[in-house]
């Protein structure tokens, strides 16, 4: 991706094309740029330790721990130490509880609890438990990003709490990154809040995430990103596929909140690639290239797999930005099923299966991810758009308040062709709140802003008008 410095109020930008040479001219129109030296560094080799700093290890023995519980469906024991879901939520709580003594009490963890029943797989009342801990930020701590795996796991039938599920990839692997996260990211403080949670109920139907969705709505969590981790242990797919250079990220394309008008709105402005979600997406994405070696984000463009869904999808459903971060090759004989073996074909969630190494890789995917976005400042509000029957464009947005942001820089214009699927170009604009692209035509182009700290972290890129808002659109013009 190419950065342009704006050195001067005005600077000519180039770019080859096949068809030749295309120059576009960028200027401000608003004051206060002759003040900006110049762009924050983009190299944030922070980053780079947090990778690092992922242990193999102690996610193995997460994994296996885990599985050693027998089985955590929903329905299964709650009162045993050894076995069953009540057993698992309070190894959960116990391990973020140990985190949190070392890092000097940063976590506040605790349960989150629902009842649920009268439903196909949970018919009687049920204690649908979520496991939480939140580090709260230093300057925004209302403000979250949101790393989540499963708890619970199952065998063939939905309603059997009985059988052997030990869930080794689904999903103690999601679980144990959660965990390791929190290790790691501990030993740092942020600007915004950072939750790790364990939801449950999910292969119920999805009731753990429903349950947090709605208390965020109801005690206004302006949740920025909720990265779901399900299936992160995987490289072996039942379709012969071996590799453990690339993974999964799913992204709803139009948001779940959208209305009548936003989307009427949507067929004259577009923005159907760029909800928020999408754009958590390529942020994720972007990331990955800068700082995980050898892995390939596969951004793909559907709410989850075919037909299927995960936990994620409920914040989505409250119009928060969600993505499912997972491995690309599955093997479904591993997937929900009794444990045992059929003509010579062994089926079964189990640990032999898990690649601990790949579990590890996707771990720093989510970690730097979460760290780059709390470190940043919250995404910008209100951004809009103005420039038809004009051979310029004009971006505007909402000043984010200083003193949840004080180490706010300035904020960075983003653009892209409408058929590409990353952002191509950008320009640090500086602390300014409207930014024109002179003989950039809207009609061309698809755009967006980003705030940017002064070391260098970058929020998501706010799509223009409600489509792209980083917020319920049931939110919008109210005080966050």
């Amino acid at each position: 991706m190419a950065h342009f410095s704006l050195l001067s109020r005005t600077r000519r930008i180039s770019r080859m094309r096949p068809s030749g040479l295309v120059a576009v001219l960028v200027s401000v129109t608003s004051s206060g740029l002759e003040a900006q030296s110049g762009p924050p560094p983009e190299d944030l080799a922070a980053l780079r330790d947090i990778v690092a700093a992922v242990s193999t290890e102690r996610i193995e023995a997460d994994i296996r721990r885990l599985a050693d519980f027998g089985t955590r469906h929903t329905l299964s024991d709650t009162l045993s130490d050894t076995r069953g879901i009540g057993a698992a939520r309070r190894w959960i709580k116990a391990e973020f509880d140990r985190i949190s003594l070392a890092c000097g009490g940063c976590l506040e963890v605790s349960y989150q609890t629902s009842l649920v029943g009268g439903t196909d797989r949970i018919p009687d009342t049920t204690a649908v438990v979520n496991v939480l801990a939140i580090q709260r930020g230093t300057t925004d701590p209302g403000r979250y990003v949101v790393m989540s795996g499963d708890i619970d796991s199952r065998a063939s039938d939905a309603l059997d709490g009985v059988s052997d599920a030990p869930g080794a990839n689904d999903n103690a692997s999601g679980m144990s990154g959660v965990l390791e996260a929190a290790r790691v990211l501990s030993q740092y403080r942020f600007n915004g809040s950072v939750i790790y949670v364990g939801l449950s109920g999910e292969e119920q139907g999805l009731f753990g995430g429903q349950h947090m969705a709605r208390v965020a709505l109801e005690e206004g969590w302006r949740i920025e990103a909720v990265l779901n981790n399900d299936m992160i242990g995987n490289t072996d797919g039942q379709n012969g596929v071996s590799d453990n250079t690339i993974a999964r990220i799913f992204a709803e394309g139009t948001r779940a909140d959208e209305t009548e008008r936003v989307a009427r709105q949507r067929r004259t402005t577009g923005g159907e690639v760029d909800s928020p979600s999408r754009n958590l997406a390529r942020l994720v994405d972007k990331l990955v290239d800068g700082y995980v070696p050898n892995l390939d984000m596969m951004v793909i463009y559907r709410l989850d797999r075919f037909g299927r869904g995960g936990h994620h999808r409920p914040f989505n459903d409250a119009g928060f930005p969600g993505v499912r971060i997972m491995e690309a090759n599955e093997d479904y004989r591993r997937q929900h099923q009794d444990l045992r073996v059929e003509d010579g074909v062994e089926y079964g969630d189990v640990i032999g299966e898990v690649e601990f190494d790949f579990a590890a890789k996707l771990t720093g995917v989510n970690a730097i991810s979460l760290a780059a976005m709390a470190w940043a400042p919250a995404p910008p509000r209100n951004v809009s758009i103005r420039g038809a029957v004009r051979p310029s464009t004009t971006l505007s947005w909402d000043a984010l308040p200083p003193d949840r942001a004080p180490n706010l820089a300035g904020y960075k214009v983003y653009w892209r062709l409408t058929d590409q699927p990353q952002w191509q170009w950008s320009v640090f604009v500086g602390d300014v709140t409207e930014y024109t692209l002179e003989n950039v035509v809207i009609d061309n182009y698809l755009f967006g802003v980003a705030s940017v700290s002064d070391d260098g972290y970058e929020s998501p890129v706010v799509f223009p008008w409600p489509i792209g808002a980083f917020e319920p659109l049931e939110w919008l013009g109210r005080d966050p």
